[in-house]
């Protein structure tokens, strides 16, 4: 959550881009999410609000980097149990975290009750061990779910040349990249794809959010969910262990719509 002071003229240095003409502070109490949540309403022209998301309260916002705990310790006695408490009063419907990184989720199940949690660049066809066998065991046991962020790790999967939104593509990427490539061509399967069928196999995954800049990409999107991907080609992947071996893939789970 942000707090704008308007009587701040200059553009603060930030991560974001464009000017601004307020600076802003964290702020993870209950009276701030409660004004942050009341104030969408009134804007949104809502009676209430399906999902809220406690976003960025993690170790690679830069803003926090490795004091982020403070403001999570924060949110453990403010934000936290307001939500839930507005949850109680019909003012959301759910709420959890939004992050780039598992310990923010797996310590606010720990000492909260979220309901869902996005997990953004942490499950995608290339870079699935850690959630796989770590966060997604947790979120089960718990009865979380999760809305995959970045499934195409920022159009890499999308043949793009970028990953995660950063400035370099790691070389031990760019190769996995191009042996799943090899395979998957002799199927006639486009990377994005399989790409976005893996990130919804699991079912512990609610949805995927792959995100599109252009109509047409939208329409590619929906169209790769409803392609048909034969059991082989994921026979293969495995047995070239370019993915998890107990990876959930389509037709082997049932998972919940997208």
């Amino acid at each position: 959550m942000f707090d704008a002071d308007p009587d701040f003229k200059a553009d603060p240095k930030s991560l974001w881009k464009g000017k601004l003409n307020f600076k802003y502070r964290f702020d993870y109490t209950a009276a701030g999410v409660r004004r942050s949540i009341e104030d969408s309403l009134q804007r949104l022209g809502l009676s209430s609000i399906d999902i809220v998301y406690v976003h960025d309260l993690s170790p690679d916002t830069a803003e926090l980097g490795k004091n982020w705990m403070e403001q999570f310790n924060v949110a453990a006695k403010g934000a936290f149990p307001e939500l839930s408490k507005m949850r109680e009063e019909g003012i959301i419907k759910g709420w959890g975290m939004g992050v780039n990184t598992p310990d923010p989720i797996l310590k606010a199940m720990e000492v909260a009750d979220p309901d869902i949690c996005l997990v953004a660049i942490q499950y995608s066809l290339i870079d699935h061990k850690n959630a796989l066998n770590t966060l997604f065991p947790a979120m089960e046991k718990k009865k979380v779910n999760a809305v995959i962020g970045g499934p195409l790790n920022a159009g890499f999967l999308a043949n793009r040349d970028r990953f995660n939104y950063g400035d370099s593509m790691p070389a031990e990427m760019v190769e996995k990249r191009k042996k799943i490539n090899a395979i998957i061509a002799k199927y006639n399967i486009d990377l994005r794809t399989v790409a976005l069928q893996f990130s919804a196999a699991h079912p512990v995954v609610a949805a995927v959010i792959p995100g599109a800049s252009t109509g047409e990409q939208a329409s590619s999107n929906a169209s790769a969910m409803a392609t048909k991907i034969p059991v082989a080609l994921w026979n293969e992947l495995k047995q070239a262990k370019l993915i998890e071996q107990l990876a959930p893939v389509p037709g082997t789970v049932t998972n919940q719509s997208v």
